[in-house]
């Protein structure tokens, strides 16, 4: 027999019954029942059951092993009496009557439970992650991630990408999210980077002629942590094609993307909602959900009544009209009807919580209206806000009123609360979209000047002659997110191949040619031998998993993640290092000041 084991302790069935095994895993848990002891081991695979009775040799011996040791069991396979039966586990018909047994490995004191699914402080779990791991919730996130990725490349490579390997030692990047940075020993004072993303070396990999390129592919930004961000590095599924326009990347991503949800989704009770993922430009987003990453499980749409308030004896609003302000109504379907007024209060008050002046409203109801704001309005400017936003008697409405981006801010925000506290979000499906048609530029009033508003290396739409005759504020670039459920997957574009196109686009940016040769010298240079129109995108993997498994923070589907201020407790890094590895590294470091006190 197998010094170790015959079977796992996941493996065993009514079929075993009456032959001899030997399993290995660590203690689950025990109870002690007097004449008998029930051991439950555990492995990767499963529980099986193991029972000894009071009076074998080794009974004294299991009584004094702690919970997670690690033993290896020998025994008889025997059927469980039918009360006993536990149709919880896969192996619940039968136990394993010890016969033999030995401490492979005894565990200390435990400083958590591994048995049960209790809260414990973020601390503890992730300096004992290995034990953490060891939960049965977290070991299977885990392992549901794995199989994840083995669908997402599966799916790939049936539609003819080629996985490729992109360097991780790269040139620091001055655009995006601050670098972490690498010492070269052998060129002093000189520094690698870790790629934020393999941005251009995927894009130098359409340029070397392949044409269908992917990869799981590591990220590292030094960023701070949110709870669908890890600090540090996450995964993405990179992904770039040559020769494509927008919707040859929508057709090749798309199956993917609905493919694994649905592959994965009904086990977590989910469905992925049916047809084409619907495309919505970002103007409509901004407008009818207040955000670029619209939940489309939420019904409200939110309504422009800009011109309802213009002139209006509401003077707060028809003021700030004037000034530049729009005027944007979130509907509460039924509210009017169904919840007391201080439904609408309480709404006005978590406004000002958030920092903003607050929420105006307005109860429809007898074909009118009622309330603070609606006794400075017309019957005529009421119908029209009605029918603006699609209102009906016992409706409620509210009211974000501040410039375009503040009042889409608080629009966006006010129709999530509202469709959380009336209980309107969908539940048990994934609903997708596509955001399109991204402003190529915005304005910076802090600058005073036209900046790139997305990512600075896409294809404007119109090409050359946009850049040179629209008004930078007017021009769109193929750019493009994946949406689920509010959460973004995903950031893509149709990438800009012409070195005079993106001159120009930089131009208008601020940038004049020298800058963006010395910045970007290497691209312009390959786009210079013949560049192919390529595009691409890269899915968060860590997302994906955490909205497959309906998990609060991404650390849940991560083995080893740090903790808020980017620290792996467990390995205790960052940590110092000798002073022989910084002379070798010709580094002198150089601590902050401590703040004096008062």
């Amino acid at each position: 027999m197998h010094p170790f084991r015959s079977h796992t302790c996941g493996a065993l069935r009514s079929s075993d019954v009456g032959t001899s095994v030997r399993i290995s895993g660590w203690v689950h848990r025990k109870r002690d029942h007097g004449n008998l002891l029930f051991v439950d081991l555990r492995d990767h695979y499963g529980i099986t059951q193991c029972v000894i009775e009071s009076e074998a040799e080794i009974f004294r011996q299991l009584e004094t092993i702690r919970s997670e040791s690690v033993l290896r069991i020998d025994g008889r396979v025997v059927a469980r009496e039918p009360e006993t039966v536990n149709p919880n586990l896969p192996t619940g018909e039968v136990e394993i009557r010890i016969e033999d047994m030995e401490v492979l490995s005894a565990a200390a004191e435990l400083p958590m439970p591994v048995f049960g699914e209790h809260d414990y402080p973020e601390d503890i779990r992730l300096r004992y992650r290995f034990l953490d791991l060891r939960r049965e919730q977290l070991h299977r996130n885990i392992v549901m991630r794995s199989k994840i990725i083995s669908s997402l490349r599966r799916r790939m490579v049936d539609q003819g990408f080629v996985e490729f390997q992109t360097p991780i030692l790269t040139a620091s990047s001055p655009e995006g999210a601050r670098d972490f940075l690498v010492p070269s020993r052998m060129h002093p004072g000189k520094f690698y980077a870790l790629p934020q993303a393999p941005q251009q070396f995927k894009q130098l990999i359409m340029v070397a002629g392949f044409d269908r390129y992917f990869q799981i592919a590591p990220c590292f930004r030094d960023e701070d942590a949110r709870a669908d961000r890890s600090p540090g590095e996450f995964y993405q599924l990179d992904i770039e094609m040559s020769f494509v326009e927008q919707e040859d990347v929508f057709r090749a991503v798309e199956p993917v993307l609905r493919g694994v949800f649905e592959e994965f989704g009904p086990a977590e009770g989910r469905e992925v909602a049916p047809g084409p993922f619907p495309r919505i430009p970002f103007a409509e987003a901004m407008l009818k959900y207040g955000s670029d990453k619209p939940d489309l499980r939420n019904p409200i749409e939110i309504a422009d009544v800009t011109e309802a308030f213009r002139g209006s004896g509401f003077g707060i609003f028809a003021k700030a009209i004037e000034a530049g302000s729009v005027v944007r109504a979130i509907p509460a379907p039924g509210a009017a009807a169904s919840h007391a007024r201080s439904f609408f209060d309480k709404m006005n008050d978590w406004a000002r919580q958030e920092g903003w002046p607050g929420l105006g409203y307005i109860q429809m109801v007898d074909g009118g209206g009622k309330g603070p704001i609606a006794k400075n309005l017309d019957d005529a400017r009421i119908a029209q806000i009605r029918e603006a936003a699609g209102l009906k008697d016992g409706d409620g409405v509210f009211f974000a009123c501040d410039k375009p981006l503040k009042a889409a801010k608080l629009a966006g925000l006010a129709r999530t609360r509202v469709g959380e506290d009336l209980d309107l979000i969908e539940q048990g499906i994934y609903r997708f979209c596509w955001i399109v048609d991204f402003p190529m530029y915005e304005y910076d009033e802090i600058e005073k000047q036209v900046v790139f508003s997305h990512n600075p290396f896409s294809m404007p739409q119109g090409g050359l002659e946009a850049l040179q005759s629209k008004d930078p504020l007017d021009i769109l670039a193929y750019q493009y997110d994946i949406v689920c459920n509010g959460v973004e997957l995903s950031s893509g574009a149709i990438r800009n191949h012409r070195p005079d196109i993106m001159l120009e686009a930089f131009r208008i940016a601020g940038y004049g040619a020298e800058e963006v040769e010395a910045r970007f010298g290497g691209m312009l240079n390959a786009f210079r031998y013949g560049a192919p129109p390529h595009g691409g995108i890269a899915p968060g993997v860590d997302r994906i998993v955490m909205l497959i498994l309906d998990q609060p923070n991404i650390r849940e589907v991560i083995l080893f993640p740090m903790n808020q201020q980017a620290q792996d407790l467990m390995m205790q890094a960052p940590s110092e290092v000798h002073a022989k590895q910084l002379r070798e590294l010709h580094i002198r470091t150089v601590m902050p000041e401590a703040k004096k006190p008062g």
